[in-house]
């Protein structure tokens, strides 16, 4: 872990690197950068760093279509059975279109605009999750000097915390949707006349966040016109919804929320076990960030439903994050094969949720 690693799969580095990540945070030594892996890692995938739009766009409209077409299957269903069925491949469709606001959210700027838009439009704004909630703040995220601290709004220390916080942190997440809902049909409108209002949504209430401490600075410039354009789209769809009620009864309303739900709780899920969640605060090197961190690599198949678009190689993220999403499986194979199972980079693999929530649960029991 010193910057000294060979690339001998053998390397017994990798008990040491194995017992700080087992060890109760206080006894935790501090985590040197493996320029190694670092190394390896920028120069294994230079071939594959670009996006291909073509995939983008394919993946993203493909699952948009089987989510709404499977949503509306579900409304217009008469048996119950079938209703949810198609209830769960919509779900499961449109929790992988609305996962591209990942990508969005780390394009450099001005590229894909249109496919930003186009996102935007179908999936962003009708889930009521348009990308400005990611852009800007998700980036705060993959700073060095932020990640893992009280500034980032994407971390909590979870593994550190009451065995209760788990499943609270579970169960509050179906709330998410009458939440986006109230922010969009109500905050937004009233922030336009009460400057207040608007400060304080956007401060709390305007990224995805799961730290309750973090506070969203003003808008930047750059993001000024699309986050009047969203939180536009956003409040005009947020009443559409709310007077279908009148005019379709509550079915399609109560069935759409019922799926998004759905939506909301799996992505919480995935967010459980994206890391160990064992950092106390302190800034961590690149090397502790990625061993912080979870890659849920095949042959699992399973992962790719729960952890699409990439997710299911957030540690690998975590070293590239400008990486596409569609190349990852194959910069995950050269790593591997390239470093071996002793290195550095193979104690970021894990086998799957399973084993995962059970390590943070075990670590929430000794907190009692």
């Amino acid at each position: 872990m010193n910057g000294q690693h060979t690339l001998n799969p053998g390397n017994t580095d990798r008990g040491i690197v194995t017992q700080q990540r087992a060890a109760p945070a206080a006894a935790r030594q501090p985590i040197e950068d493996d320029k190694v892996m670092l190394r390896a890692a920028r120069d294994l995938t230079k071939d594959i760093a670009e996006a291909n739009p073509a995939i983008y766009w394919t993946d993203m409209l493909v699952s948009a279509l089987i989510g709404y077409g499977a949503l509306a299957g579900a409304i217009l269903a008469d048996s119950v059975p079938l209703a949810i069925a198609l209830g769960v491949i919509s779900a499961l469709a449109l929790y992988r279109a609305l996962l591209f606001i990942h990508e969005i959210s780390h394009f450099r700027r001005g590229a894909m605009a249109r496919f930003g838009a186009a996102w935007n439009v179908l999936v962003g704004i009708p889930l009521l999750t348009p990308s400005f909630m990611y852009e800007g703040a998700h980036v705060i995220h993959h700073k060095r000097t932020q990640y893992g601290t009280v500034e980032d709004p994407e971390y909590l220390p979870l593994a550190l915390m009451k065995p209760w916080t788990l499943p609270l942190f579970v169960v509050i997440a179906p709330l998410a949707t009458v939440g986006l809902l109230f922010r969009f049909a109500v905050l937004v409108p009233l922030g336009a006349v009460i400057p207040a209002v608007r400060r304080v949504t956007w401060a709390r209430f305007s990224a995805l966040a799961i730290n309750p401490k973090f506070r969203r600075r003003p808008v930047e410039d750059d993001l000024r016109q699309k986050v009047f354009w969203q939180e536009l789209g956003g409040a005009v769809w947020a009443w559409t919804l709310i007077a279908s009620v009148f005019l379709l009864g509550w079915k399609p309303i109560l069935i759409a929320f019922a799926v998004f739900s759905v939506v909301a709780t799996v992505n919480q899920l995935r967010t459980l076990v994206a890391h160990l969640w064992e950092n106390e605060g302190e800034p961590m090197t690149v090397t502790a960030q990625f061993l912080d961190s979870v890659n849920v690599p095949p042959p699992g198949r399973i992962a790719e439903l729960w952890a699409p678009v990439g997710l299911r190689y957030h540690a690998l993220h975590h070293l590239m994050p400008s990486m596409p999403y569609h190349s990852l499986p194959e910069a995950h194979r050269r790593l591997a094969r390239e470093l071996g199972e002793g290195s550095t980079y193979h104690g970021a693999n894990h086998p799957g949720m399973a084993s995962l929530v059970a390590r943070i649960t075990r670590s929430t029991m000794t907190r009692r």
